[in-house]
């Protein structure tokens, strides 16, 4: 019985020195570390010590944090290491200017940028007639894009590859949402795509109406209005239900924007491009308008 108790001593984790059990979950994750923390009081005080979210904060994160002119006063805010990770978790950080904005994935402390209207390439973008320039309450951004009406629409953004988390699979996502004048999308498809700037981009077609799956299939006559004798779509509803077809739709967030999917890029070790995502309709030459775009989200792909 005595040797029992012993080796029950030798095998206790209240033998290891704090230090120790730190360095040990600083090589799980930010999810794993918080669930060990859960074993005893010892793996808690190891789990809270800065030393552990030194090494789950990207690498550099002071250098993020220092393109935002609010990185003062989040630095004073932030009581320890953890707390700041959890800050850079639970709200965006506006950076460079206001042009995009930096969160970490809470799970795994991977980065995800989004980059507002204002940093994306958009064509005709600064002609009033075909482009508004507005404020939202709803948006983390000073401006929206608000879509009055092209007939070739063309967005891009470009972020370089060494911004993001290495060895990571990202989404691309549009965030938008459609005003209640929404017109010439909302049975036309958009293409898009996401690669490496240079490198052969898969393309393919969503669509940016997220009512069109759930309605009967219209027939479309074209009406002309306005400036320049531009064609409206107005649509007659047919007594055939929808047809399924390969499309992607809209998903609410849970700011209450929509976002669509544009596609999926891995990260490498070291890779030093510049990454580009694109959402366009130049082909069918219809006009088109009623969108409010808040910017393109760049984020780890979610487990499936």
């Amino acid at each position: 019985m005595a040797i029992m108790s012993s080796r029950e001593e030798d095998m206790s984790l209240d033998v290891l020195p704090e230090a120790c059990i730190a360095n040990v979950l600083s090589f799980t994750c930010p999810r794993d570390a918080c669930r060990l923390s859960m074993v005893c009081s010892l793996f808690k005080a190891a789990e809270e010590s800065d030393f552990v979210w030194e090494r789950f904060l990207p690498r550099d994160y002071q250098s993020i944090i220092s393109k935002s002119d609010a990185s003062s006063m989040l630095l004073a805010s932030a009581s320890s290491k953890k707390h700041l990770y959890l800050m850079l978790c639970e709200k965006p950080l506006i950076i460079e200017g206001g042009k995009k904005s930096v969160s970490l994935e809470k799970k795994s402390g991977k980065k995800c940028y989004m980059l507002s209207a204002r940093d994306l390439i958009i064509v005709w973008g600064d002609t009033p007639t075909y482009w508004k320039w507005n404020s939202d309450p709803s948006s983390r951004f000073g401006e929206v894009a608000e879509l009055i009406s092209v007939c070739w629409l063309e967005i891009r953004g470009k972020i370089n590859a060494t911004m993001l988390s290495p060895a990571t699979l990202y989404t691309a996502y549009l965030v938008f949402r459609p005003t209640r004048g929404l017109y010439g999308l909302d049975y036309q498809p958009v293409e898009v795509g996401v690669g490496l700037v240079g490198s052969e981009c898969g393309m393919r077609n969503v669509y940016l109406d997220s009512e069109r799956g759930r309605r009967q299939q219209y027939h479309f006559v074209s009406r002309r209005i306005g400036l320049f004798n531009r064609c409206r779509i107005v649509g007659m509803p047919a007594s055939e239900p929808a047809r399924e077809n390969n499309g992607q739709y809209p998903k609410k967030r849970g700011d209450g924007w929509l976002e669509i999917e544009l596609g999926e890029f891995f990260c490498k070790e070291g890779e030093d491009r510049e990454l580009e995502m694109s959402v366009q309709e130049v082909k069918g030459g219809d006009w088109k308008g009623g969108l409010i775009v808040e910017g393109i989200e760049i984020r780890p792909k979610e487990d499936t």
